[in-house]
């Protein structure tokens, strides 16, 4: 049940391969945590705006957070955080200078899902 989160910079829109990245993290979660694909959900959201530091030099962000029903080890979880972070350059057209991050969360008790 991993919800994938793609939070990125405007400027990266264009520069994004979704498609090939969504793959790749499904497949990461798969070998990393025993996710099914059909279970991996993934969302993207543009942020009209990213500042880092003191905003003085264009900066573009990408952040990947990805949350797990709990049960997973820490190290499982670590693991497949670095997998990811060493994934994203690879969909990103000329990726120099983007800020990348992943976060590997369990959900909430609370959380519920359903197929209307």
């Amino acid at each position: 049940m991993p919800l994938i989160t793609v939070d990125h910079s405007a400027s990266l829109d264009d520069r994004l391969a979704r498609a090939e990245l969504t793959a790749a993290v499904h497949q990461a979660c798969v070998d990393t945590v025993a996710a099914r694909i059909p279970a991996c959900k993934t969302t993207f959201r543009q942020a009209a705006l990213t500042i880092v530091g003191d905003g003085a030099e264009p900066a573009p962000v990408l952040h990947v957070e990805i949350a797990l029903l709990a049960g997973r080890t820490e190290e499982a979880k670590a693991a497949l955080a670095e997998t990811v972070l060493g994934l994203l350059p690879a969909h990103i057209k000329d990726p120099a200078g983007v800020h990348l991050s992943t976060e590997v969360r369990d959900l909430e008790p609370t959380y519920r899902s359903a197929i209307a």
